[in-house]
């Protein structure tokens, strides 16, 4: 039986704490691995399992490389009444985005809209890093009744199209926006086919990709998820030319403009490559809130009815109904109350255990076994963390 297993159901809770542990043993204060721990574990709760739990051996590598900062704040160096450059500083991705939103939401209940931009320049080490899931941060805006957006260049993953070379990155653009009775609008997607992460656990899991994710070396669709990691790369949203590619290719770009370009950061092929920590990361970072309250009245109402008009569409198929962005999220949520737990493929959680030299390797876990099922589902209360 146990050959067949290959999920497993982790508790929300224990997996933030893992998270936490594995960046305290390498020296990450206490404060900004609880907000790394809280980011990735939002992440997958959402069902974005490519910025969760799989992202936690980078953030320890970078850690421990002294590519990442330990500790410290962010800076503003520059502002208006409704404008900040802010100095990442080098820290953790997330410490930088929740300071960043925050000062942009300050700012909105001030003056109507805050837009903040966090940069990096080589020669004052002032820099930002990979910050998890986008909507993390738009999302925060729906807590005082705002719109939210959160933006990130990242580094070369994407093939522009007609090209062959990496020269764009996957670039995610999130909005969020409220309606009546607690709904809301959450729109998070890389302006690539699909996240870099995606084709990382097709690849760990030894599947093969769609048609439409990404290419090889010489800039041909492949489904190999090798090939595309390996010399290849992503495709811009739309996939090819006659598609549509070439406006995923343009989203790119725009979000460049307002990471890249208004902060002052790295960008495009000028970024360091994935996953190398020969040197920082300086990404740009773009966060912004808007107050409708500042505009027409009955925000909230017609945001309710714009979702309720394209949820109750007849569906094309029986079964497959209309959804609004965040829809499909809010659902992975709620399977996972009701589950009690994360469910993550075995091979994942195992890379994350073992991809690191484990100092604390006891594990009390609590295992059930269902029957004719194909999944382990597995209480951990104490999970191994890298020391």
């Amino acid at each position: 039986m146990m050959c067949c297993l290959r999920r497993c159901l982790l508790v929300q809770s224990e997996v933030q704490t893992f998270i936490e542990h594995c960046m305290l043993a390498v020296g990450t204060r206490a404060s900004h691995a609880r907000s790394l721990a809280e980011v990735l574990v939002e992440g997958d709760m959402r069902g974005h399992y490519s910025h969760g739990l799989n992202r936690l051996d980078l953030y320890v590598k970078e850690i421990r490389a002294g590519i990442c900062a330990r500790e410290g704040e962010p800076l503003v160096e520059k502002e208006s009444l409704a404008t900040a450059l802010v100095n990442g500083r080098n820290l953790l991705g997330p410490v930088v985005g929740n300071y960043c939103m925050n000062l942009a939401l300050k700012k909105a209940r001030e003056a109507g809209i805050g837009w903040v931009v966090a940069h990096g320049k080589s020669n004052t080490a002032s820099y930002s890093n990979h910050y998890g899931i986008a909507a993390y941060y738009s999302m925060q805006a729906l807590k005082e009744n705002m719109i939210g957006m959160s933006y990130t260049n990242t580094s070369p993953l994407v093939v522009p199209t007609r090209a062959k070379e990496c020269t764009v990155g996957t670039n995610p653009i999130s909005v969020a926006a409220p309606a009546k009775n607690g709904d809301s609008f959450v729109l998070d997607m890389a302006t690539s086919a699909v996240a870099l992460g995606k084709v990382e656990l097709h690849e760990r899991n030894g599947i093969s990709i769609p048609e439409g994710w990404g290419c090889d070396v010489d800039g041909r669709f492949s489904t190999d998820p090798k090939a595309v990691l390996c010399g290849g790369g992503l495709v811009p949203l739309g996939g090819s030319e006659n598609t549509g590619g070439h406006k995923g290719y343009g989203l790119g770009l725009m979000v460049e403009v307002f990471c890249g370009m208004l902060s002052g950061s790295k960008y495009s092929k000028n970024i360091r490559t994935w996953r190398m920590t020969d040197r920082r990361a300086d990404l740009g970072q773009c966060f912004v809130a808007i107050n409708p309250e500042n505009f027409a009245p009955g925000f909230n109402d017609r945001m309710a009815d714009l979702l309720s008009m394209h949820r109750d569409l007849t569906p094309a198929e029986s079964g497959m109904p209309v959804l609004a962005p965040g829809d499909p999220e809010k659902q992975h949520i709620q399977n996972c109350r009701e589950l009690g737990g994360i469910p993550y493929h075995l091979k994942v959680v195992n890379h994350m255990v073992h991809t690191n030299t484990c100092s604390h390797t006891q594990t009390v876990l609590t295992t059930l076994f269902k029957p004719g099922a194909d999944s382990l589902i597995v209480f951990p209360q104490r999970l191994p963390y890298f020391g």
